[in-house]
Formats: C-alpha cells, structure tokens, sequence
C-alpha cells in the first residue's frame, strides 16, 4: 500500500478520534506521550509521514481502536475482542459497578448522555430513594444505591446532557412518572437542578428539546470508548468506532435542534420554579 495512502488515512482517523473524544489537540497530544507540535506534524496536510510504533501502540491501546484500523488496513475499528455488539446485565436500575467502570475508563474524555428520566448528576439522593422506593427495592439496597451514585458526579470529564424539556415539567407538574412525589420535594430538586448546573458549568452542559417534535432512546457515550443505549433489563453496548461515531452524530443533532442551550438553562429551571405551587 502506497505511503501517502497510508497517512492520509491515518490523519482522517486520527482528526476522528479527537472529535469524538471531545479533547484539544493538546490534550490529545499528551495523552499519547508527544507534545502539540509532534501532533501537528503528524496531521500536517500532504505530509507524508507515520508516528513511532509504540505512539500507534499508544492511540490504539487508550481509545479501544485496532493498529490496522488506525493505518487502513482494516475498516473495523475495534480490535477482534471488543468490535462488536454486546449485552450487559442491568438486573438493578441502577448498575452501579457497570456505570462506574465506564465513567472511570472514559475519564477526562467527553461523555454525551441522554437520561432515561432525571441525570442522575442532578438528582437529590431523596427524590433517587423514592424513585428506588416505588420498584419495591428494600431499605437497604437504597441506601447502598443513593450513597455510591457519586460515580458520575466528578468533573474530571467534560459532560453534555441531552433530555427533554418534558423530563422536567413532568416533575414541575407531579405528572407520571413524578406523580406521588409531594410538592416540596419537587420544588427541592428543581432548586438543587438551579444550583448543580450554576456550579458545573461549562464542564457540565445542558441542552433541552421538545420530545413533541425530537424523540431518543435513552443511551451514553463514552468518549470514542463505547456507547450504551439503557434497555431496561439490559444495556446493548456498542463497542465498534463507527457506530460510536454515529450515535455521536445523533446526538449532535438534538444539541442543533435544542430549544433551550447551556447559558440559558438556569434562566428556564428558574422560571420553570416561579411557576409553581408555593408550599
């Protein structure tokens, strides 16, 4: 195969690398062991010239790629045991050893996720126990749960969140699924909501669009890693660069189609609050 083919080929893929890991060429650069002007060389147009074996080591060991793939001489990313589709076990709502290795493994990479409800990066620990509480959960199992959901509340990755804006006026509102769920604690969790995005901000950023006209399955991405879509009693986990990249293409395309954008949320949570019941 023709070297400049090569190279090419590899700067395509690598440019979809750092695109879908949400980092700066710099911090992309450091996490490969080169610095920014090595990088720079490397992605330069028309040159023609391939990195060190152990910096392609390196590329294909940290974002879950195969070296074929990475110099075109495969057209599956993943390498042979993890380029495929897969089945995890989601016997409990929440999967709290299964969501922790994900978070841990994609730290400081970008994670993109669309909640299933309420993230639960802005959930109070109360309204979690009570949700757990209606599937019959023991006592327990609660209080095990609501103290080890700290797993995706570090800052250390860059966080877009995606839902819709009837996710929150449902609880506003106390209409399924938040029916039950008394006043003062909904007016409590859409105060700790005004007060979670003001304090992670921009890490943390929140796009809200109108499920009438949009609608999307609830899933995760991980960086360029994986992305699970939650299936209830399961999550189907892709693991293959392309589908990744797709679902990212996806989500893009509900951030374009946000009605209300990250500046503006704590304005919106703000008035959504003033609308309701007073206690």
């Amino acid at each position: 195969m023709d070297k400049r083919l090569i190279s090419v080929t590899f700067q395509q893929r690598v440019l979809s690398l750092i695109q879908a890991s949400g980092k700066s060429r710099s911090a992309f650069a450091e996490g490969i062991g080169i610095d920014r002007s090595a990088l720079s060389q490397l992605l330069t147009t028309d040159a023609v010239r391939l990195p060190r074996a152990d910096t392609l080591a390196r590329i294909a060991l940290q974002y879950g790629v195969s070296v074929d793939w990475l110099l075109g001489i495969a057209e599956t990313a993943a390498p042979s045991h993890s380029g495929r589709t897969e089945m995890a076990e989601n016997s409990e709502y929440y999967n709290i050893p299964l969501l922790t290795q994900w978070h841990d493994e994609a730290r400081e990479l970008k994670i993109r996720y669309i909640p299933h409800h309420l993230p639960d990066i802005l959930c109070l620990q109360d309204v979690v126990a009570w949700e757990l509480g209606a599937r019959h959960y023991d006592q327990t199992t609660i209080q095990n749960i609501t103290s080890n959901l700290g797993y995706n509340r570090r800052t250390s990755s860059d966080m877009e969140i995606c839902l819709p804006t009837q996710a929150i006026l449902s609880l506003s509102e106390g209409t399924f699924p938040w029916n039950g769920l008394s006043l003062a604690m909904r007016r409590a969790q859409i105060e700790h909501m005004i007060t979670r995005v003001a304090e992670l901000y921009p890490s943390l950023r929140i796009f809200l669009f109108d499920e009438r006209l949009y609608h999307s399955v609830p899933y995760t991405i991980f960086g360029s890693l994986r992305a699970a879509i939650y299936a209830g009693s399961q999550y189907i986990v892709f693991n293959d660069q392309n589908t990744v990249l797709q679902m990212q293409t996806h989500f893009d395309g509900l951030i374009r189609k946000a009605s209300v954008q990250p500046h503006e949320i704590s304005n919106w949570l703000q008035q959504v609050l003033s609308a309701m019941p007073s206690l």
